[in-house]
């Protein structure tokens, strides 16, 4: 048994090591998986076609749907002009003056409206560099700034965020995305109010030490040029594009980019609040359908719908440019290939790392820390999350291994579902953000920073500020409940 536990410790070292460095996860987490299987001495070859492959398998079938339509919209968004728009009208509304504040609720309101948070990075950063170069603020706080709007409070905390984060719960717990709508809007708030004092503490610090805009960052000064290193690392990550190249449409005016935003929004919440509710479901419990209950999908199923209609209706509000947008729909598709499968490839790590007899400990230890369902949810979720470098990830496999005895647990305790799917998603968002973390990897690279240069940031907003919201929401909860 202390061999096993060894070898899950050393497999995660392999596994973050890899991340750090690059390899892709699809090749990472298998490997981390055999070393712990080695040191088990489970068998090899079933282990990962009878428990790694299902796994796997089993995310991509619940949520590839998700990410297809996801990365279309994300793509017709970006090809029409409007996602460029929506940031352009944001930033004369508020001013150069408040870049920050400008970039942190342009890149929210994009995510909220259901471009992923794999896309928006590549929409915010030549905006956002603008925008900080004209106002002189240090660089290094862009990849901080950026992931503020878009690893935070809209991925998880907000009501009805169409994030792939806020959906996983839902099919846990057969809630919806907008569980627990004050919870997520007092939560959401205080994320984004804490990023903000920390961002602007940071630049007047930062600004009072006599840093500003031009000063070279650290891959600048290696490569002894003022290369703009994001722009080559925008052209490797989103390769494949339409016929017109990087070419995007200028829209008719500036207020139709925010209409397939907004129906984001509009009909996932019709459709959750208004519509399931009133369609006779019984069909369902056909054997041919496997006895799933609308509770189970309703969260998928209002997600997919709305980013179906506002990708349908970028090529309505865009008819004579449809064909040539048309032709953007492949690039999409494609784009939702590697973030599905990295995640997934980590799902089927966790599922192979669950079926250990060692893991027996690790989850003892887990429901050693509280007898409350919901602080067992939050710590397991993210310790996993931080594991892994996935939120997605780690709550799946965290609710794949507990979500049963999580739900049971709540139930006799009288902790309302709706509270875990809100608690266990914005948990998800915490210790996900370690250095090894896919979207901290591309947020840094786009941005052109190192590590060094820009990690501290990110990791207060994205790591240590939401750890402490959620804390204190646990505690506020367990206390007044």
């Amino acid at each position: 048994m202390v061999l096993g536990i060894i070898g899950i410790l050393v497999s995660l070292a392999l596994l973050i090591t890899l991340a750090y460095r690059g390899v892709t996860v699809v090749i990472a987490a298998p490997t981390a998986a055999i070393v712990a299987m080695l040191f088990s001495q489970a068998p090899l070859l079933a282990s990962y076609t009878e428990i790694f492959m299902p796994a796997l398998g089993g995310f991509i079938t619940s949520y590839f749907p998700m990410f297809l339509t996801g990365a279309i919209f994300g793509k017709l968004m970006t090809m029409s002009g409007y996602a460029t728009d929506i940031a352009q009208t944001m930033t004369r509304r508020l001013g150069s003056r408040q870049a920050m504040l400008t970039t942190v609720l342009t890149t929210g309101l994009l995510t909220y409206g259901g471009i992923s948070v794999f896309v928006v990075v590549f929409v915010m950063f030549p905006l956002a560099r603008e925008l900080f170069r004209e106002a002189d603020i240090p660089r290094r706080l862009l990849p901080a700034t950026i992931a503020h709007g878009m690893l935070t409070f809209t991925m998880t905390a907000l009501p009805g965020s169409p994030q792939v984060q806020n959906i996983i719960p839902a099919q846990a717990f057969q809630t919806t995305s907008f569980a627990a709508p004050l919870i997520g809007v007092i939560g959401g708030t205080a994320i984004f109010a804490l990023g903000m004092v920390w961002l602007e503490y940071r630049k007047r610090r930062l600004m009072g030490a006599g840093e500003s805009f031009a000063d070279l960052t650290a891959l600048e000064r290696r490569s002894g040029a003022d290369a703009d290193v994001s722009t080559q690392a925008q052209s490797v990550v989103m390769s494949g594009s339409p016929s017109r190249g990087s070419e995007s449409l200028t829209p008719p005016n500036h207020v139709v980019p925010f209409i397939p935003v907004l129906l984001v929004f509009a009909v996932n919440f019709g459709c959750t609040i208004l519509l399931f509710p009133a369609l006779d479901w019984g069909y369902l419990q056909e054997e041919r359908f496997g006895g799933v209950t609308v509770d189970e999908r309703a969260g998928v199923w209002a997600v997919l719908i709305a980013l179906f209609l506002a990708a349908v209706s970028i090529l309505v509000l865009s008819l004579k440019d449809a064909k040539w947008l048309v032709g953007g729909v492949a690039d999409g598709a494609r784009n939702a290939l590697l973030p599905i499968f990295n995640t997934a490839s980590e799902v089927g790590y966790g599922a192979v790392i669950a079926s250990l007899g060692a893991f027996a400990l690790v989850r003892d230890g887990i429901f050693g820390i509280s007898d409350s369902a919901l602080v067992s949810s939050a710590v397991s979720t993210s310790v996993i999350a931080g594991v892994t470098g996935s939120a997605s990830g780690g709550m799946t496999i965290a609710l794949n291994a507990f979500g049963e005895d999580l739900a049971q647990q709540a139930a006799e305790q009288g902790i309302s579902l709706e509270i875990m799917h809100r608690i266990t998603a914005m948990a998800s968002g915490g210790l996900d953000s370690m250095p090894h973390n896919g979207a901290v990897i591309t947020l840094l690279m786009v941005c052109g920073m190192t590590h060094r240069e820009s990690y501290k940031d990110v990791g207060v907003i994205t790591l240590v500020i939401p750890v402490l919201v959620t804390a204190a929401l646990i505690a506020a909860y367990l206390t007044f409940a």
